[in-house]
């Protein structure tokens, strides 16, 4: 996949067991350019193991469609539910498995983080994602919500540097502190496969 010289691409995944939302960017310099997103959806009649194989064998088809630099994927917190946080919490590690397995560089940004990057507002809502995520990348369309938190992961990498955890990053947590297991403000101040259609890829505009 040809790319331009001295950009960077950007693979955003916004993990979920049920539907997993990718986006791919190019930053060149200050510049943001939309290359493709979509979706890998699994079964849910399948297996947890054959379901969790699929969302691994999309993201690795992905990377090797797409070649990027570096992967950023949502950080998961233990919520109200959780059964469904250990399930969420599988599904993204079978795509951060996908990735490492490929040698792509992998960064964690908490939901907040994300937000406060792309909208500047880290309790935005989604409809506020979807519309700063066409706004950046100059989409005819919203993404669908899961192809937007996607993009808008690869957007706040574009935006902040380097990740979670290391010295260097510019979306800090300071600032924040964990309430039952969500990041919050202390302030208020300054698909495509070869044998089933698991993966739903767009180059151009936004799933519908």
């Amino acid at each position: 996949m040809g790319q331009i010289k001295n950009s960077t691409r950007i693979l955003g995944i916004d993990p979920g067991l049920r539907t997993t939302g990718f986006g791919l960017i190019e930053k060149t310099g200050n510049s943001l350019r939309y290359v493709a997103s979509g979706c890998i959806k699994t079964e849910v009649k399948d297996s947890l193991s054959k379901r969790l194989g699929t969302i691994h064998a999309g993201l690795c088809e992905l990377v090797a469609q797409y070649e990027p630099h570096q992967a950023v994927i949502e950080i998961v917190f233990v919520n109200a539910n959780p059964q469904s946080t250990l399930l969420l919490g599988q599904a993204r590690g079978a795509a951060i498995a996908a990735l490492v397995a490929n040698n792509v560089a992998v960064t964690e940004y908490t939901a907040l983080q994300i937000k406060q990057a792309v909208v500047g507002n880290g309790h935005a809502i989604k409809t506020q994602v979807q519309y700063m995520v066409r706004r950046l990348l100059s989409l005819p369309a919203d993404p669908n919500p899961d192809a937007a938190d996607a993009l808008a992961c690869a957007i706040a990498y574009a935006h902040g540097g380097r990740g979670m955890g290391q010295s260097d990053n510019m979306l800090t947590t300071k600032g924040f502190k964990m309430r039952k297991g969500r990041m919050s403000v202390l302030a208020t101040k300054g698909f495509k496969a070869r044998r089933r259609r698991i993966i739903q890829v767009t180059k151009e505009g936004c799933i519908k």
